[in-house]
């Protein structure tokens, strides 16, 4: 091998050293690795940044912002009901996950699935009290083991079957031909997460007790006559177990009930009063059919898609302490709405219009973000600051939001677009249909994820224009000698391994030759051999970088390097055996 070769190798093994061993960002240190290659010579700034313009990561991108769209309008919160249901069981709750993503990521891209379902489950995780580690992980692989049932699961199988085609001049694949071996492996991916993930996947659910947050709200929220949630009990609704927050109350008419019980089944016009942190009255917000119970929300001169939650200290100088707030008029006075009060940990009870202000109350309000510029050196405040992502719901819209979504799902199943060009379409959409507004859009992206994606590409590049790659799996090869089922198993672990490394089609691009020359060479037949590299390409568990799920839901589920070595190489193995078994009992040698 060259000297640029052995280089590339070395880089490529530092970075999943650092990786492995230090809690470094891992953007930094990928792209550390390329701008190594670049000043040795070894990439040039056209290949460094070639991975900015590929379509897979700008398509990643693009689909951050239809997933903020669905989060905007609530639709997230339809997702995760019918999707997760109330289930607390983490194995139920890990079935729930992967058996559907399965079955659809046997027919469409798994990108935009584990693009949508990510901030889905982050919610249902945050606020079951449940660590999103124990969630992510397998969300990953569902959508990589349903890519391999079927011949359009992914891009891999459709290039592999091209390849067939034209370079081994055999005929076209049947669409479910390759699910002789998809199907078993599936099964036996998901049997291995239910039977195991709960002592392989870390635990990093984050620390959570009352004492987090020493201001206690108290909340009065109103069931609004056309809620989705009349009729339900309160366990079903998803109002029990709330993180920091607990349900007091519930004054029904002329009736007080406390102590409310589970299946205590909620009626229109209940108004529930809730104790508890800032955090969980920001989701209280966004659960559609529960509105603030002060009928004050609806006289702001502003839509309330429109207006933030701010949190405000009173100040002893403020013209209303000693007064009610409905008294002094606190809506006329700010132009904003108190939805919530805590006063030294206490709970103040009566309706919120009908609390007396004190020194030192902070005061929970929806209003406009110009309110923190015209009170931040108000007298009348302590302090003043916007509750962070505590913007209303655009619940009306959440049916725009989710047709879109299907849209586009739909046309790229169809093939009337690309994924790429659907995706754009429906992100422009959604802004142009008012279902995310452009900032928000902006900050939906995580640009960490696309560096780290565009950077593994150069890496890539390097091992593949450098011959690194092919010149070891040329060196492996001429050791298997004349045992077909060797030769399989080596191609198969060959291919595994690259895909780690470097993207899966070019890992299968570079494997596909070597493989044909190895079963023309054993004169038996070639079919096994590229249904092990479609397979192998696209089931990669292993480490973060080698399959762009796995990459997407690394940050979001607190991961590092040596938890997917940890769940995914035994997986990586039994996938291994599991087709070099299959393939050639299917189609013989």
């Amino acid at each position: 091998m060259s000297f640029e070769a052995w280089l590339t190798l070395g880089v490529i093994i530092l970075i999943l050293g650092l990786l492995m061993f230090t809690r470094k960002p891992p953007d930094v240190i990928v792209v550390g690795g390329v701008t190594l290659l670049l000043l040795a010579g070894v990439l040039t700034p056209a290949e460094a940044l070639a991975g900015l313009s590929n379509p897979a990561m700008a398509t990643v991108g693009v689909l951050f912002i239809v997933a903020a769209g669905l989060r905007e309008t609530g639709g997230i919160d339809w997702l995760a009901h019918h999707l997760l249901g109330n289930g607390r069981s983490l194995v139920w709750l890990q079935a729930r996950i992967m058996a559907p993503i399965i079955a659809v990521s046997a027919f469409m891209n798994n990108t935009p699935v584990v693009a949508m379902l990510i901030p889905v489950i982050t919610d249902f995780a945050r606020r079951h009290r449940l660590s999103t580690s124990k969630l992510m992980i397998p969300l990953s692989y569902g959508a990589i083991l349903g890519g391999t049932c079927t011949l359009i699961g992914t891009s891999t199988n459709l290039v592999v079957n091209g390849l067939l085609v034209t370079q081994a001049k055999y005929t076209d694949l049947g669409l479910f031909e390759i699910a002789w071996v998809g199907l078993p492996i599936a099964v036996l991916g998901i049997t291995y997460m239910l039977l195991f993930g709960r002592w392989l996947l870390p635990d990093r659910k984050p620390v959570f007790s009352r004492w987090d947050d020493p201001r206690e709200y108290t909340m009065e929220m109103l069931v609004q006559s056309s809620s989705p949630l009349v009729g339900r009990t309160i366990e079903n609704a998803g109002l029990r177990n709330l993180p920091g927050m607990y349900l007091v109350e519930i004054n029904r008419q002329e009736q007080v009930i406390p102590a409310v019980r589970p299946n205590e089944r909620l009626q229109a016009n209940d108004r529930l009063v809730f104790v508890g942190v800032v955090d969980t009255v920001k989701d209280l917000q966004k659960i559609r059919g529960l509105m603030p119970a002060t009928n004050q929300v609806f006289k702001l001169d502003s839509p309330r898609s429109e207006r933030c939650l701010i949190e405000a200290v009173v100040s002893n100088t403020c013209p209303l302490v000693g007064s009610t707030i409905r008294g002094g008029q606190f809506r006329s006075v700010y132009n904003a709405v108190v939805i919530a009060v805590a006063r030294n940990g206490e709970r103040v009870g009566g309706k919120i219009g009908d609390i007396i202000l004190q020194s030192g109350d902070t005061l929970l309000l929806e209003a406009r973000p110009s309110f923190l510029e015209q009170q931040r050196n108000s007298r009348d405040f302590f302090l003043v600051s916007e509750v962070a992502d505590s913007n209303p719901p655009r619940h009306d819209r959440a049916w725009i939001a989710l047709t879109i979504l299907v849209a586009m799902v739909s046309s790229v199943t169809l093939q009337w677009l690309s994924l790429l060009e659907a995706a754009l379409v429906a992100a422009g959409l959604m802004v142009m249909t008012r279902c995310i507004q452009t900032a928000t859009a902006r900050r939906s992206v995580d640009w960490q994820v696309l560096i780290v994606i565009a950077a593994s590409l150069a890496l890539g590049q390097a091992l593949q224009h450098t011959g690194a790659a092919t010149n070891i799996a040329h060196m492996v090869l001429r050791f298997v000698g004349d045992d077909p089922w060797i030769a399989l198993a080596v191609v198969h672990l060959l291919t595994a391994l690259m895909t780690e490394v470097i993207t899966n089609n070019a890992a299968a691009v570079l494997m596909f030759p070597i493989a044909l020359a190895a079963a023309d060479n054993l004169g038996v037949n070639f079919i096994p051999f590229a249904i092990s590299i479609m397979v192998a390409a696209s089931a990669s568990f292993a480490t973060p970088i080698g399959y762009q799920t796995n990459l997407m839901v690394y940050g979001p589920g607190g991961y590092h390097f040596a938890d997917y070595l940890r769940i995914g190489l035994p997986l990586n193995l039994l996938v291994w055996g599991m087709t070099v078994f299959i393939a050639p009992k299917i189609w013989p040698f």
